[in-house]
């Protein structure tokens, strides 16, 4: 019978030393001899014919290897079988002893969930943003820039300047600094990428109506009322941004936990994967790009974990928040959001579990951020 030791460490680490009886793997080590044995070759015997008690000193080693390796998972969830343990992460299994005729001695470290405690979060006091109104000024300034971009493609200039942009160090919420962004709204389709009709040449040094139907309007004034509709929504779209923001700093604020390092450390590889797509869109390599701030990846790391341990503080404050306000997702709530999804190869991937599993997960927040709204003060 498999016995256990649990230790626990901090920040929600338990260590699990297992010890499985010989007994309980005598006929599993024959099986893995008789198996392994199929593909060895030896002097004066066919492939896989040699007799077992000469193949085993010659493949002892991988006997055993491959018989810790197939048993140890079965034998932690043996082992934990009636503990209350709720594990965040895959075990990380450490051979203690192990030979022929001995009992199996390992260790497993896991993270468990930890025990989160919020505040009162049906008191949260959060103000909209007041919304941006767009200007005259912000309209004109698009209107223009389209114009020279528009004018620099055509016959008399064919060379479009080169665009560079560096990305910010500290990017926007959302991205490494901000907080983990769980509705994630298309951004409002702009006019101003509009592919430019072709035109013999540019009659003027200034937007005209010409210009304004090469790029999709109708005539000058036309374009700027589109403009001034996507500038709007963006708007509204960034005040929406800025509103969940506020309710989320306020969760993380009211939210007590140990946060689990593994956890941290996800949450560092996903700003870091966020900086570096920033990065190849902007046409440069991230290496030159940690050159260009004086930095390197672990002082990268470094700058951002305060922040990484706030956003997992809200991710699992707003996760108790759900369970408490009993918030799930259905099957068919799940379903229908994959069905929005119009790439193929990206549907098929939720075929799979573990795909459908965080999605389930993303939309349950999204869930409960919305429900949010509709309580805070």
């Amino acid at each position: 019978m498999v016995s256990k030791v649990i230790n626990k460490h901090p920040k929600s680490v338990i260590e699990v030393t297992v010890t499985v009886p010989w007994a309980d793997l005598e006929k599993a080590y024959g099986e893995t001899i008789a198996r392994l044995a199929l593909e060895v070759e030896m002097p004066g015997f066919r492939k896989g014919a040699a007799p077992l008690n000469m193949v085993e000193p010659r493949i002892a080693s991988q006997i055993s290897q491959e018989l810790v390796k197939n048993t140890m998972p079965q034998a932690l969830i043996d082992a934990l079988q009636g503990e209350s343990l709720v594990p965040i992460d895959y075990p990380q299994y450490t051979l203690i002893s192990f030979s022929k005729g001995q009992d199996l001695k390992f260790s497993a470290k896991i993270t468990e969930k930890p025990e989160v405690k919020v505040g009162t979060y049906k008191g949260i006091k959060v103000a909209r943003p007041a919304a941006k109104q767009v200007s005259d000024e912000e309209v004109q300034k698009l209107v223009d820039d389209l114009f020279k971009r528009w004018k620099a493609r055509q016959p008399v200039n064919n060379q479009a300047p080169a665009v560079s942009q560096t990305p910010d160090a500290q990017p926007q919420a959302g991205g490494p600094t901000g907080s983990m962004s769980f509705n994630a709204p298309a951004q409002p389709a702009s006019t101003l990428d509009t592919p430019a009709a072709p035109v013999a040449a540019v009659a003027s040094d200034a937007p005209d109506d010409t210009f304004a139907q090469a790029v999709g309007a109708q005539n000058l004034a036309d374009l700027r009322q589109k403009i001034r509709a996507d500038l709007e929504n963006e708007a509204k779209y960034n005040n929406e941004l800025d509103y969940e923001e506020a309710i989320l700093q306020e969760v993380e604020k009211m939210t007590t936990v140990e946060v689990p390092e593994v956890l941290v450390q996800d949450e560092l590889n996903r700003m870091l994967v966020s900086l570096q797509r920033r990065i190849t869109d902007a046409g440069m390599l991230f290496d030159d790009y940690l050159r260009s701030q004086g930095k390197t990846l672990e002082s990268l790391k470094s700058e951002w974990r305060p922040q990484a341990e706030k956003n997992v503080r809200m991710e699992l404050g707003l996760s108790e928040i759900a369970r408490m306000e009993n918030v799930n997702i259905s099957d068919a709530e799940l379903q229908a959001e994959v069905d929005k999804i119009q790439d193929n190869r990206v549907k098929q991937q939720f075929n799979s579990q573990e795909p459908r599993m965080h999605l389930r997960h993303a939309l349950r927040q999204t869930k409960t951020l919305n429900l949010l709204k509709t309580i805070v003060v």
